[in-house]
């Protein structure tokens, strides 16, 4: 089975236009109910502002994946991943309303992994038989729950989150559509596709400055299921797609963790040394850090496009975009003379 055009347009406008919709339903919710996200001397806000938005994302995305996975057959793998989505939204919500210590969360996540592992393409060996395979697991699963920790950390400025969401799974279905169906199954397409339409729909409440925030019940569930189709990429053998099409978020939020541990800081507590909020601390507004992080998106899809004919030389160029996009956001935003 390949992914048609119209499937293709089909799940990316029907997703799109189903999270809009639901996301406005939520945005009247929690005004109504009053649930706020205040600022505080770690935020990058200045207003109280509607925290939950996340719920109309993964009110699209988890439906649409189910329909997606019904339509190509792929259901029964996937259905370790929806029951690990489905719980990450329950219990991020309840961190969103009352506050959760991290001892639930994490284990929470580690069940949500553990599961999810059992839903990996092919052998479902991820380093392709380089590593032993329950060392494969297990460097598997620490980089998953990493990447949930790090989706939601970066989730700090309006647009940022959803941007990256419709980035990765908008790439990873061009890389799937490129690749075809005997390298990448059409439903890791379709996946990223409805993905995309879930984060566009959301970005539209969202993007500066923003009516709502996603909050933990958008970002950690959705934070899961990006990984399991990077990791279902670089498990089918595109491990330059995998690393590229995410690489910014990978980047910032993995040299800021080692940089706050090495500086003896407790990491994990919120702060706001990430390099896209230091940006905004040094004059440039969140719109415009946005856009930048969208251009180096962009590059960085095409060389996930690219490696599929050049494999591993695109890499360089990507790290070399990324590290210049860190630098840029490091420097005081030029002011209009």
């Amino acid at each position: 089975m390949t992914m048609s055009p119209i499937a293709a347009f089909a799940v990316l406008g029907l997703s799109w236009l189903l999270s809009w919709a639901l996301t406005g339903r939520v945005l009247a919710y929690l005004r109504r109910k009053a649930i706020l996200d205040h600022p505080n001397d770690r935020s990058s806000h200045s207003i109280p502002t509607p925290r939950g938005g996340g719920w109309g994302v993964m009110l699209t995305l988890l439906p649409a994946w189910v329909a997606v996975g019904a339509a190509t057959g792929d259901l029964p793998r996937a259905l370790p991943v929806l029951a690990g989505i489905a719980a990450l939204m329950a219990v991020s919500w309840m961190d969103d309303r009352r506050g959760l210590g991290p001892a639930p969360r994490f284990l929470i996540q580690i069940a949500a992994v553990a599961g999810g592992l059992a839903a990996l393409p092919g052998d479902g060996l991820v380093f392709q038989g380089l590593l032993p395979a329950w060392a494969d697991r297990l460097v598997a699963a620490v980089g998953w729950l990493w990447f949930v920790n790090l989706f939601n950390f970066m989730d700090g400025i309006d647009g940022l989150a959803g941007g990256e969401a419709a980035t990765i799974g908008g790439g990873l279905a061009l890389v799937a559509a490129l690749a075809g169906p005997a390298a990448l199954t059409p439903a890791l397409g379709l996946y990223g596709l409805a993905a995309a339409g879930a984060a566009l729909g959301f970005l539209m409440w969202n993007w500066h400055p923003a009516k709502l925030f996603m909050g933990d019940v958008g970002s950690v569930p959705l934070g899961f299921a990006l990984g399991w189709l990077l990791l279902g990429a670089a498990a089918a053998g595109f491990w330059p797609a995998a690393l590229l099409i995410p690489a910014y978020f990978l980047t910032d939020a993995t040299v800021t963790l080692l940089r706050r541990l090495a500086e003896g800081k407790k990491v994990w507590q919120a702060h706001r040394e990430h390099f896209y909020q230091k940006a905004t601390q040094r004059g440039r507004n969140h719109a415009q850090v946005v856009r930048l992080v969208l251009v180096l998106n962009g590059v960085l899809v095409a060389l996930a496009a690219a490696s599929l004919t050049l494999g591993w030389m695109v890499v360089l160029p990507g790290a070399v975009a990324v590290i210049l996009l860190l630098a840029t956001l490091a420097r005081p935003a030029r002011v209009a003379a």
